[in-house]
């Protein structure tokens, strides 16, 4: 069963149509379901549903791709951009300019939108920033690391 429904995925297929310029690939970092039960050991919460979200959000354009890191069998691929077990799942988008963005957990609900969105500005390789706000930005003398938490209300 689709997580997207037919209308959003419309809406989005357009959205993405008149606004993506260069390819965006969404890296995941997950811990796919163990065979076994180990006691003590608990499954990622919402792993299977945020992989087949970004699946889903992929075919909605060409310029989409999306590349999966277990993290049972490819530690090395977590460790090479700093997520671990406790983090997942874990997205990474990547563009073509600088920078990348990281969702931590499931981008459902108010957050759908947030990451749409973040997609088309890696593609473009620029934000809807004032140019207030870049000119106080270019005057930055070393990497900024910004977390943003969201909680349900």
């Amino acid at each position: 069963m689709a997580l997207l429904s037919a209308n959003v995925a419309d809406q989005v297929r357009a959205f993405f149509s008149d606004n993506l310029q260069e390819p965006v690939t969404m890296e995941l970092f997950t811990r796919k379901r163990s065979l076994l039960t180990i006691p003590g050991q608990t499954e990622c919460p919402y792993c299977e549903e945020t992989e087949q979200l970004l699946n889903e959000v992929a075919e909605l354009s060409p310029k989409l791709s999306v590349t999966v890191h277990d993290l049972r069998t490819e530690p090395q691929a977590g460790a090479d951009e700093g997520v671990t077990a406790d983090l997942v799942p874990t997205i990474v988008l990547h563009g073509q300019g600088r920078g990348k963005v990281r969702f931590m957990g499931i981008p459902a609900g108010n957050e759908f939108s947030t990451l749409i969105q973040d997609i088309v500005d890696l593609s473009k390789g620029t934000t809807s920033l004032s140019e207030t706000t870049r000119a106080n930005l270019d005057n930055l003398t070393e990497d900024v690391h910004i977390r943003v938490f969201v909680t349900p209300t």
